[in-house]
């Protein structure tokens, strides 16, 4: 019986990506494991694997297509002894009726996703939803465990809501669901500017995702914003000795302590270290940070994994590799998704000091200026010292004012004092 390749979920957010290059052609046999496929998703393009053996018997979904949803069948194969030349592409009805299995998954990851989307019922214990999804469905009165969801791993989305049908609840008016939705601007600039005075430019998958997210976090988290001043002199010093006498190639950042810091202040702060969930907290066993690097289009955050635990030479290599897999979209989803915290230093770029929106599901964020010479007062004398200032963007909900003072306080102890993260 032909079997339906399906557009795969390379991610538990993923809902649409590219098909960058089909790596078979019609008529080929392929086998379990053999690749198959690229497919590029907002932040990183992964290889696809067949997991059953058979004939390549129809590609549906051309190479450079945008905009495949998740679950679409891209490409269906025959069976040993099955005619190719036989099957043509069905119906959506009568795709119904086929035999229906993931056979494209990313390249050594997902392996375990169901091969069809089940229905959520009432019964289930949690409900997959986005927050969107649920605050739209709240206020139009539907039930989510009533709802077929068509996202990621049957993650239910805006869309299957608004074809729900509502409830007694009063729904907002429909103009505040839609800009939510598309993460639109309340005014739509193009009434301000004469047509030929400006170039449109389409929003690619990252610049969608960026968008959408940081509308999100700014709608969903409450921020609020804690600044402190830190002292490099000592850093910069032990990190000149430390690169002046490496003998393996390692060149220390000041980035690299920054991060090795972060996670040091985590351990000792575990309270710090949380993310929101609603009805509880998530108390992270390990220090994951996550290190926003730009790229062409955006921004991603590559997460060094038990950060706590790696010192700084570690540290500098597994973030320079991961830098660079960024620039080029070849992270994998684990190292990009998820994390207990993130860094973002603008202060190789002349910044003195930002405010960072929070990296969802995280609960804090670490704004990191330049260091720069600036007067200081010690013990009652004016004197200069390399300053940098540091503003930690919390979510209320999971870390109050005292507690971020507590970790920021840590923290600056740390940087102002590196042989402390030796012992």
């Amino acid at each position: 019986m032909p079997i339906n390749i399906l557009m795969p979920a390379l991610s538990p957010t993923m809902e649409e990506g590219t098909l960058t290059k089909w790596l078979v052609k019609e008529g080929d046999d392929v086998r379990s494991g053999d690749v198959i496929a690229e497919i590029e998703t907002d932040k990183a393009t992964m290889e696809v694997e067949a997991v059953d053996e058979g004939k390549i018997a129809k590609i549906i979904v051309p190479q450079g297509t945008e905009n495949v949803k998740v679950n679409a069948v891209i490409a269906i194969i025959v069976e040993e002894g099955e005619d190719a030349s036989a099957v043509k592409v069905m119906s959506s009805e009568k795709k119904a009726t086929l035999q229906t299995r993931t056979e494209a998954l990313p390249h050594k990851e997902l392996k375990a996703a169901p091969a069809e989307v089940a229905k959520p019922t009432a019964s289930a214990e949690r409900v997959f939803a986005s927050p969107l999804a649920r605050r739209v469905a709240k206020n139009k009165g539907v039930d989510l465990a009533t709802v077929q969801g068509s996202g990621p791993r049957g993650r239910i989305i805006l869309a299957d809501v608004e074809k729900a049908k509502p409830g007694a609840a009063t729904p907002r008016a429909a103009t505040l669901d839609v800009a939510a939705a598309t993460v639109a601007s309340a005014i739509d600039p193009r009434a301000f500017y004469e047509k030929d005075s400006y170039d449109e430019i389409p929003l690619d998958g990252m610049r969608k995702t960026i968008a959408r997210r940081l509308t999100q976090a700014m709608q969903e988290i409450p921020h609020f914003y804690l600044t402190i001043d830190c002292e490099l002199d000592d850093l910069l010093r032990i990190r000149k000795d430390l690169n002046a006498k490496s003998t393996d190639g390692v060149k220390l950042s000041v980035n690299d302590f920054i991060i090795r810091a972060a996670a040091l202040a985590l351990v000792k702060v575990p309270a710090a270290n949380v993310s929101f969930a609603g009805t509880a907290l998530l108390k992270h066993k390990h220090a994951d940070i996550g290190i926003a690097v730009a790229i062409d289009g955006g921004l991603i955050t590559p997460i060094i994994r038990h950060a706590e635990t790696k010192g700084l030479a570690e540290i500098s290599a597994e973030a320079k590799s991961l830098a660079e897999r960024a620039r080029i979209k070849k992270l994998k989803p684990q190292e990009f998704e998820g994390g207990s915290f993130s860094i973002s230093n603008l202060g190789m770029f002349g910044i003195k000091s930002f405010t960072a929106v929070i990296n969802p599901p995280q609960a804090a964020i670490l704004a990191i200026g330049k260091g720069e010479e600036r007067p200081v007062v010690k013990n009652g004398k004016l004197e200069i010292a390399t300053v940098m200032t540091v503003t930690m963007s919390c979510d209320h909900r999971a870390i109050d004012g005292a507690l971020g003072a507590t970790f920021l306080d840590a923290f600056k102890g740390f940087v102002e004092y590196p042989p402390s993260m030796l012992l």
